[in-house]
């Protein structure tokens, strides 16, 4: 049974069981049922050579085969989904359907139509006023049988005409397959009853297509005119509709630079209907169509057009849109091939480009990538797979082209077996090279300046030469047609031309001698591999195989003359022109024959001599293995993937779209990323995108009913307010992304090795630490850096605040009160940070409390009870009421967290609880109180249950005091102490100052006790050993007498708070102090000296703050509640503000810039003391009614002066 089904197979397919087993030789002996997939599942690879002869290589053969009709001459081919079409020599267009394609009937159909009368009964004689006695369904058309014509001689009849004997609803009738009706149009059925006055059958006859498998012409729009003359076809759009390669879109360019587009392509009418012009603003010179609905074209002067609006109902698009070439000198593209979501080009310099961004929702794509090798024409078939003509006039294939990096990795030549010989079909090498040029920007090596180039340049003898043989003719690159007019002319009128003999030169590396000739030339252009060249067995195979003094390879050059007295040379190849790999069905994960050569020269293509020399220099320099990194072509690599998308503009709601993260690594080994954001508005393709090199920040966005959401921010998005927020699918997908696009962005800015001492530290609400690197310009006072410029990197960990220095000592406190010490300063240098410094990773942990509140209303017949009034909050809910949140709803806040307690009562609330945990208030909202009264109407109570993440991140925990606050000493980055200050406070209020910490010792060695007469909830430790704090009735204090010698200090100066007003929260620095009232009032302390520390007076700065850092160059960050332009849907506390104009004789400062909006908890700026240049710096305007660049406007500043207010 699998002998006769291996027959039927080949008979199928007419190829011989011999090609059908061509494997290479150490390969296993393929089964009867691999025999019959690879005979079903090859697919054909088309080339032209500069003669218009067309050749064909089967997948499955390994053998290239010329077209039976020997005089076909073609000058183009282009192939789609199992067929393919050429333009000839003499402007017909050819099509070739494959063997392997079902076969394509189409049947006629034709409609007899009679009338009854009294006379003569059912008769054909109608009356004026009906249809056609023999015509189309609807009767508006005349079809009588001899009217129907054969299309084309590659059809032909499978019968004669017949009557369809199957008619209302299907069934065979008895009456001759007529149907009656009462008249002409009308509901027609096989019954005949008494006023049927009028009836119809339908007459069928079916023609086959009998040209498969070989090229045939297609016909003419009109038989007495001449067809349009071409000079490019193109085929695509298959993969468009459910079913791929039901329709085919095929395009041309005549000559006189007009599109055309052939309509009608169906699969039963795969010849079309006619030619439609296609309207171009300038005359083009070659077109590429996708499978899908992309389509470029190359003008005459470089430029390139794209089709906009591509589809099944509208195949001929709607608009064009010009884009520029790529950036040569000189001039622009020759060459443009089209692939699904790729682009490739050649320029009129050879080189190869490849077009970022490509997709049909984005069809101009976003930029430019040089890529290695130089080629005549490339060619983009099915997966996305690339050929290619080189400069050799030799066939390459892409290798590794992947959806994951569809720019691929390097260029393999197509070495398949040549007509009925074993001889491999290599690279045409009789094609010489008119002198060296530069290297691509792309190619696989770079090559420094050469003694040959600058003998090119003196215009002698250039590096690669020919010896002709005794018969031989000398012929340059030049000789070889190129253009349809040079081949028209060299196929119109040929003369046998005289025997001529190949001529080999030996192949020698540089400082190698070969017989008496030392100086002997290496050789000219090759494939080279450059991993097995630097192998021991690959320098072997390039040599000889008899060591280095061996018997030399050698590369064959053939003159261009292909035809002697003898016939066709069909041993040596053909010198190609053109090729088409739409029908070839290779993926990058096949085995093929003939796309794997056993030649160590054959795994990456360098066509420019001068780089072929310098891997030769690089090969001559060292017998064993080389370890030395080798430069690689540009490459792309893509990865995509679904999420949500918060569109920002009415209606604002969610939106499903498609996502791309595009990185190209460039031939200096430089990378940049672009994310690409698809979606279809009202029926419309669009598209965002997002150059990752001006991302400033990956944040998780902090909203309700939102789950595995990120905002990605850049500088004109965080001006706007308004960044892309984005939603994953499950928590590990929003992980993934934020680590892939942060690795990105790191990349692009040039990030690496460890975090610096000087970076700027900061944690959002979700407690996920960022930092960022400054530059000198970040505190300058003329080019200031603006703050939504700043790049935020994530560093792994969960902390609540964050406080460093520039020494490099970084603390940290978690929500459960946990000290943490960064350990990140063992990080191996060079190593890219996406998730931050891993130096010295330990486990952290982290315990956070998570709230609900019980509401209840009273009403005089049940008392309290969680009926409340339709405008009241949920029973179960937020702090503000707004969001329901009940026991069973209510979730950790990411998967991360689990569970570690069960839910109860919380009797900690500010303002007391009764013995229950009510709190009792007039209505919702006011201010609740523990006591109850009898105006209160309404009561609520605080639930809590404790959660706990566990995570690997470089933070070593310091035990066992759990801390409420912490500071570290700011100093200069060339400071030099022996201990750097820390103080804290723990949990119950008590100031501890750290001893033994050191730079080589974060962490220090134990607490030192302070003593105070009061509970403190904020410290803070400036330049000069100043420590200030503030307790927990608001109260403010300054420590004397600390020192290096005296750590502790010596006893507590009580300082006046401003009036009316508790602070929370200070931050000293060098020479200034700024404190946080409870109402969210930024405060500035006056008159510090090193005489009088304690200061004189209080100052008004801003309102709307709810931290304040001070650097140790008293530059001022803070991060603002609110700041203007702020939209109302992402109005989330928590701002980044930088406090702008600081100087020794502004210390206050000028104006706000706002920064990155919502989410932000803390920042530390007490690590950089980057100096910046000083200069002066306009003075500030006068303060009339608010406070210049205030988040909000400010009321009217005030002073104090030894507690006692004072008018300015």
């Amino acid at each position: 049974m699998g002998r006769y089904l291996a027959e039927w197979g080949l008979k199928r397919n007419r190829i011989k069981l011999s090609d059908a087993l061509f494997v290479p030789l150490n390969a296993p002996k393929p089964t009867i049922t691999e025999i019959q997939r690879r005979i079903m599942s090859s697919s054909l690879l088309w080339a032209v050579d500069v003669y218009g002869k067309v050749y064909s290589l089967s997948t499955a053969r390994g053998r290239w085969e010329r077209d039976t009709d020997t005089l076909l001459e073609l000058k183009r081919v282009t192939a789609g989904q199992k067929r393919s079409w050429g333009i000839g020599c003499d402007h017909h267009i050819y099509l070739n359907i494959d063997h392997a394609e079902v076969p394509i009937r189409y049947r006629e159909e034709t409609y007899e139509n009679q009338r009854w009368n009294p006379v003569d009964g059912f008769t054909d004689v109608l009356l004026p006023t009906d249809r056609w006695a023999w015509s189309d369904l609807t009767g508006m058309t005349p079809q009588p049988l001899h009217s129907f014509l054969l299309p084309s001689d590659s059809w032909e009849w499978e019968g004669d005409w017949y009557v369809d004997q199957g008619c209302a609803g299907g069934d065979p009738t008895e009456t001759g397959g007529w149907e009656y009706a009462v008249d002409f149009p009308a509901n027609f059925s096989r019954e005949k009853k008494w006023n049927s006055c009028v009836r119809r059958r339908r007459w069928i006859r079916d023609r086959r297509y009998k040209a498969r498998g070989s090229w045939t012409k297609i016909p003419l729009d009109h038989p007495k005119r001449p067809p349009i003359p071409l000079c490019d076809i193109s085929c695509g759009g298959w993969e468009m509709s459910e079913q791929p390669g039901q329709y085919h879109f095929l395009w041309g360019v005549s000559q006189q630079g007009q599109v055309w587009f052939r309509s009608g392509i169906l699969p039963e009418v795969p010849e079309g209907q006619c030619w439609e012009q296609v309207e171009a603003p300038k005359e083009v010179a070659q077109i590429s169509a996708g499978p899908g609905d992309l389509l470029w074209a190359i003008l005459w002067d470089g430029q390139l057009l794209v089709r906009k609006g591509i589809c099944l109902d509208s195949p001929t698009g709607s608009s064009w849109v010009l884009v520029d070439p790529p950036p040569v000198k000189g001039g622009g593209a020759i060459h443009v091939a089209v692939g699904v979501s790729v682009v490739w080009v050649v320029t009129k310099d050879y080189k190869v480009w490849f077009r970022r961004g490509v997709n049909s929702h984005n069809p101009c794509g976003s930029g430019w990538i040089s890529i290695g090798g130089e080629m005549m024409m490339v060619d983009v078939g099915l997966n996305d797979q690339v050929w290619g003509v080189g400069e050799d006039r030799g066939l390459y294939f892409r290798k590794n082209v992947t959806p994951s990096e569809p720019s691929g990795r390097g260029w393999v030549p197509v070495s398949a077996q040549w007509g009925h010989s074993t001889q491999i079909a290599q690279p045409s090498a009789g094609c010489e090279f008119k002198g060296l040029t530069e290297p691509s920007q792309g190619s696989v090596l770079t090559c420094e300046d050469s003694g040959e180039t600058e003998k090119l340049s003196r215009g002698e003898e250039p590096f690669l030469t020919a010896t002709p043989g005794p018969d031989s003719t000398h012929t340059l690159k030049s000789s070889i047609p190129t253009s349809d007019s040079f081949i028209s002319s060299l196929v119109a009128d040929r003369e046998p031309l005289k025997p001529l003999t190949p001529t080999h030169r030996p192949f020698t590396a540089p400082g190698l001698s070969q017989g008496e000739d030392s100086e002997a030339s290496p050789a000219p252009m090759c494939i080279v591999d450059l991993e097995a060249a630097q192998s021991p067995q690959g320098e072997c195979a390039s040599m000889g195989k008899a060591g280095g003094m061996g018997t030399p390879s050698s590369v064959a050059t053939y003159p261009l003359g292909l035809e002697s007295s003898m016939g066709v040379v069909e041993e040596e190849g053909p010198v190609w022109a053109w090729i088409s790999g739409g029908g070839c069905d290779v993926d990058h994960i096949d085995q093929i024959s003939w796309l794997s050569p056993s030649d160590p020269c054959s795994t990456a293509l360098s066509i420019a001599p001068v780089e072929l020399k310098a891997l030769q220099e690089r090969k001559a320099k060292t017998t064993t293995a080389s370890k030395e990194p080798v430069e690689r072509s540009a490459s792309v690599w893509v990865r995509k993937g679904s999420m949500r998308w918060w569109r920002d503009w009415k209606p604002y709601r969610w939106v499903d779209v498609g996502v791309a993260l595009e990185q190209s690594t460039n031939f200096n080994s430089s990378r940049d990323a672009i994310f690409f954001i698809y979606y279809t508005q009202y029926d419309e393709k669009k598209y965002l995108q997002v150059f990752m090199s001006e991302v400033t920040a990956l944040v998780p966005v902090v909203r309700e009913n939102t789950h595995h959401a990120f905002a990605v921010y850049t500088g004109e998005r965080t001006k706007k307010r308004w960044p892309l927020v984005l939603a994953a699918q499950t928590d590990k997908d929003m992980t993934d992304w934020l680590s892939l696009l942060t690795g990105c962005c790191c990349e692009a800015r040039g990030i690496r090795g460890r975090i610096s001492r000087q970076a700027l530290w900061s944690v959002t609400t979700k407690g996920d630490v960022m930092v960022h690197e400054p530059s000198p310009c970040l505190e300058s006072l003329t080019q200031t850096l603006p703050c939504d410029m700043m790049f935020w990197l994530q560093v792994p960990g969960h902390l609540r605040c964050v406080e460093s220095n520039s020494l490099g000592v970084v603390w940290g406190i978690g929500c459960d009160g946990t000290a943490w010490v960064y350990s990140g300063s063992g990080h191996t240098a060079g190593e890219v940070l996406p998730q931050g410094d891993m130096g010295s990773v330990h486990t952290q942990t982290d315990v956070r409390a998570v709230y609900i509140y019980e509401n209840q209303r009273w009403n005089p017949m049940t008392g309290y009870t969680d009926k409340l009034l339709p405008t009241d909050r949920f029973p179960w809910s937020d702090d503000i009421g707004f969001t329901e949140c009940t026991k069973s709803n209510t979730h950790p806040p990411s998967p991360l967290w689990f569970w570690v307690t069960e839910w109860a009562v919380d009797f900690g609330l500010p303002g007391g609880t009764d013995k229950e945990g009510w709190q009792y208030a007039a209505d919702f909202p006011v201010m609740f109180r523990g006591n109850k009264s009898l105006k209160d109407f309404v009561r609520r109570r605080r639930w809590v249950r404790k959660c706990k993440i566990a995570l690997t991140a470089p933070w070593q925990e310091v035990r066992p005091i759990t801390l409420s606050d912490i500071t570290v000493l700011p100093c200069l980055a060339q400071s030099n102490m022996e201990q750097v200050p820390v103080w804290a406070l723990s949990d119950k209020g008590d100031v501890l100052c750290r001893l033994g910490v050191t730079p080589e010792n974060p962490a220090g060695s134990s607490w030192l006790h302070v003593g105070t007469d009061q509970p403190f909830k904020s410290i803070s430790i400036g330049g000069g050993h100043q420590v200030w704090a503030i307790a927990w009735d608001g109260a403010v204090f300054y420590r004397g007498s600390v020192s290096a010698s005296n750590p502790a200090g010596e006893c507590w100066y009580h300082i006046p708070s401003p009036p009316r007003q508790s602070l929370r929260q200070l931050s000293v620095g060098r020479t200034s102090v700024y404190a946080v009232d409870e109402n969210s009032n930024l405060w500035y302390r006056q008159g510090l000296t090193p005489s009088y520390p304690q200061g004189s007076a209080w100052e008004l700065i801003s309102n709307n703050v709810t931290k304040v850092s001070v650097g140790p160059l008293d530059q001022v960050w803070v991060i603002a509640d609110k700041v203007p332009g702020c939209p109302m849907e992402l109005s989330v506390p928590g701002a980044i503000c930088h406090r702008l104009g600081v100087g020794p004789m502004q210390p206050k400062g000028q104006s706000w810039d706002y920064g990155i909006g919502g989410g932000w908890e803390h920042i530390s700026v007490r690590g950089n003391a980057t100096e910046a240049l000083r200069v002066a710096h306009p003075a500030a305007p006068a303060l009339s009614g608010t406070t210049l660049g205030s988040p909000l406007p400010a009321r009217q500043p005030s002073s104090q002066e030894n507690g006692n207010a004072v008018g300015l």
